[in-house]
């Protein structure tokens, strides 16, 4: 009983329910190695007894906790002896009603937390008998900001959209001109992006994991995105240097051509080296004296976050990205070692800084041209779960993670040997200690260019499992994090940035998760083929003001498992549709929930020309990768499409009759058009007719994970200009351009497709 007891009181679980109505137990050494990993020595009684006293100690001698989270209007449940005195200091500090410390009385029968500004601020505790007590006090908004209309956007892998311009991979200038296009040709809302995040750079004996959802930082964009080109200096290149890139650039092309024209996958280590090299000749370059400013104000603005990623990345140059293999001392990175290094390879370091402002430059130039363009949202980026345990972010913030541990998923109806992703967690109790800053930051870094944030796998602001280092994916437990702090910095710094929140909240869910999210404000993430209903009680079982599903479509069960593959990398949606639940209606368009992206397919989950031809079952079949007999997988499959088809009809959503492969993708788009999902996502892919996933779960060399150009219905890759072009595309667009019922930033309605005609191209 006292070990459980104290695994209760860090938040770590002792048991788990794989199902309703059965609980597993946590085997003890997993409850052992966790509390470990948080601190806490639960290997012995005695630990055990010295643990629990230790905790009682601090509790009762704790004047103020070290983080305090409260939203206008709700007081926070503090432990206070009678008279103690809190005084805040705002963060801003400067002139105005707020630019004085401030006494504050949270009490229920006092001046409300709706007498603080938002913001992150520090608040003072002085207790009577002479005690005192300092900690971070972050009041938070109630709610994130919604979308200003209803919208419709597309859904890109950017890697695979290249251009005329592309180095041999889709870059911010092929982003920013489709959002430009899109937004002015199509009426489109919002372009939401796979993570941008820094990947891990390869070496000669492990090329660059291409996963976007293994990154080496989270908090910073990998330039290998940039559009060399576009960077200012590149025009005043002269003499050997421009000979040279002029050379590159013919290298580039011959990338760009085996991508476009000869079968070649995208290589993302052959586009860097040609990238890189021309950049460090750009670099040669003197910045003007506007420019110089704006670098300093840039490397002062991210300060020592910046510096951290810069020196890991010249340290990984000279010796890999594997840092606990560095030589003595680097491993640490606030070491004398490091230090040292920095100055010995400060060149070097500017470098990095340099391709992060760089970046964040072209970034900023593509919202920039998404807005013009008329859309109301603009990019909407992406945070995966997690960070490469052999990247930057977790070298520089070796104290927030978790030492021998690695998220993952416990074993369920639909994989029965769990999972484990590869990723480190981190430690709530560290996040706590430091106000939580690492976690606003890396917010604050993501929402700077962004008119909304997808947060994958959102369950894991409320808990994540962990696995011990050594041990099976089945042997580890859930750890409970601080959702109301999470969600407070969370809902802060969105409103900071006026920017929407859209939770990926597919797979199993914790009951009043989704209800936590949406009550603060948090889209979901709605996909066709999962809305059924489950309960069998007729309706779709829309509770609350908001009209959500309330746990009865497919994505509040256990039918889609999601995961971080360690081979494939990113959140895999496992497909499970073998073992769903029988016959689950569909859900009608009435019954879905309003507070949602509300999309047909995703980067994991087979295309919807695919999925209506069947071709993903037989691609699943030529990997080894059915759990059934082909047969009875093609069987099932055909039922379950048929539901949907005859659903369409039925609404009148099918007037070109079955057999018609392009109609029924109209027709699909047509169902979520008539959803009150507030954001229509079209899988960009679609429209052109791609039958191959971007993202195959259970597989890595079987098949080119995250390594594909969009494709049309033939599997000929098509470019930028194709897409603009492609009358396939224009048609799809036209239906969702007429019901998406989009508006502009100003809630004016924004213009619908167009005729095809000269000034709708891409220039090259």
């Amino acid at each position: 009983m006292g070990r459980a007891l104290l695994a209760e009181l860090h938040g770590v679980a002792t048991s788990y329910e794989p199902a309703p109505g059965r609980t597993v137990r946590v085997p003890d050494d997993t409850v052992v190695a966790v509390l470990a990993a948080l601190g806490v020595d639960a290997s012995t009684p005695h630990s055990v007894q010295a643990a629990l006293e230790r905790h009682e100690r601090e509790e009762r001698d704790r004047l103020l906790p070290p983080c305090v989270v409260v939203r206008p209007g709700r007081p926070p449940r503090l432990r206070l002896p009678e008279g103690t005195v809190l005084r805040v200091e705002p963060e801003d500090g400067g002139d105005g009603a707020h630019g004085a410390a401030l006494d504050w009385r949270p009490e229920a029968d006092g001046p409300a937390a709706s007498a603080l500004p938002l913001g992150r601020h520090t608040v003072h505790a002085h207790a009577p008998d002479g005690g005192s007590a300092t900690a971070t006090l972050i009041v938070a908004p109630d709610r994130m900001p919604t979308p200003p209309a209803r919208s419709h956007g597309f859904l890109v892998q950017l890697y695979s959209l290249l251009s005329a311009r592309s180095w041999g991979m889709g870059d911010l200038g092929d982003l920013a001109d489709l959002a430009a296009w899109s937004g002015r040709a199509l009426g489109a809302g919002f372009v939401q992006l796979n993570p941008l995040h820094a990947a891990v750079p390869g070496t000669p004996a492990e090329p660059t994991d291409p996963s976007p959802y293994r990154p080496s930082s989270r908090r910073f964009p990998d330039p290998v995105h940039l559009r060399v080109e576009d960077v200012p200096e590149y025009a005043q290149l002269r003499g050997p240097a421009r000979d040279r890139v002029d050379q590159l650039l013919e290298r580039a092309a011959a990338l760009r051509t085996a991508v476009l024209h000869e079968g070649a996958l995208i290589d993302r280590d052959a586009v860097w080296a040609l990238k890189r090299e021309a950049l460090e000749l750009v670099r040669t370059v003197p910045l003007s004296p506007g420019r110089r400013a704006a670098y300093c104000d840039f490397l002062a603005e991210r300060g020592q976050s910046l510096d951290d990623h810069a020196i890991w990345s010249a340290l990984a140059e000279l010796h890999g990205p594997a840092w606990r293999a560095w030589p003595d001392g680097l491993a640490d990175p606030r070491s004398a070692a490091v230090a040292r290094a920095r100055g010995e390879h400060l060149d070097r370091v500017d470098f990095h800084c340099w391709l992060a402002w760089l970046t964040d430059g072209q970034l900023a130039a593509a919202q920039r041209a998404a807005l013009d363009a008329g859309m109301a949202i603009g990019l909407v980026h992406d945070l995966a779960v997690g960070v490469h345990p052999s990247g930057a972010d977790a070298w520089a913030l070796r104290d927030v993670f978790a030492s021998g541990m690695s998220i993952g998923a416990p074993p369920d109806a639909f994989n029965s040997r769990g999972q484990d992703w590869g990723l480190p967690p981190w430690r709530p109790d560290a996040l706590a200690a430091t106000g939580y800053a690492v976690y606003r930051d890396l917010l604050r870094g993501l929402l700077r260019h962004a008119g909304a944030l997808r947060i994958d796998h959102v369950m894991g602001l409320f808990r994540l499992w962990w696995v011990p280092e050594g041990r099976e994916p089945t042997e580890g437990c859930y750890v409970r994090y601080d959702a109301e702090a999470m969600l407070g910095v969370l809902a802060l710094e969105a409103y900071r940035a006026g920017a929407v929140v859209i939770g990926e909240d597919l797979g199993t869910v914790e009951p009043g998760v989704r209800e936590a999210l949406a009550g603060r404000g948090v889209l979901g993430t709605s996909v066709l083929w999962f809305e059924r209903n489950y309960n069998g009680e007729g309706g779709g079982g829309a509770t609350g003001e908001d009209g959500g599903t309330g746990g009865d479509s497919k994505t509040s069960e256990t039918s889609e498992t999601s995961e971080v593959n360690g081979a494939s990398g990113g959140d895999a949606i496992t497909q499970s549709q073998d073992t769903a639940p029988a016959r689950a209606r569909p859900l009608r368009p009435e019954e879905w929930r309003a507070d949602c992206l509300a999309t047909v397919t995703t980067h994991d989950l087979p295309s919807t020309a695919a999925r209506l031809t069947g071709g993903h079952v037989e691609l699943r079949h030529r990997l080894g990768l059915l759990t059934r007999p082909f047969a009875h997988e093609r069987a099932e499959e055909a039922v379950e499409l048929a539901e949907w088809l005859g659903l369409l009809g039925r609404l009148g959503m099918l007037p070109e009759g079955p057999g018609d492969e392009e109609a029924a993708v109209k027709a699909v788009h047509r169902f979520l058009l008539r959803t009150p999902a507030k954001l229509v996502g079209v899988w960009l892919p679609d429209t052109v007719g791609d039958r191959r996933p971007q993202n195959l779960p259970g597989t890595w060399d079987q098949y080119p994970n995250w390594r594909l150009p969009i494709a049309d219905a033939t599997g000929r890759p098509v470019s930028l200009e194709d897409l603009v072009a492609s009358p396939r595309l224009r048609a799809l667009m036209g239906e969702v351009a007429r019901g998406g019922g989009a508006a502009g930033p100003r809630g004016k309605p924004t213009p619908g497709t167009r005729g095809a005609r000269a000034s709708d191209t891409v220039s090259p």
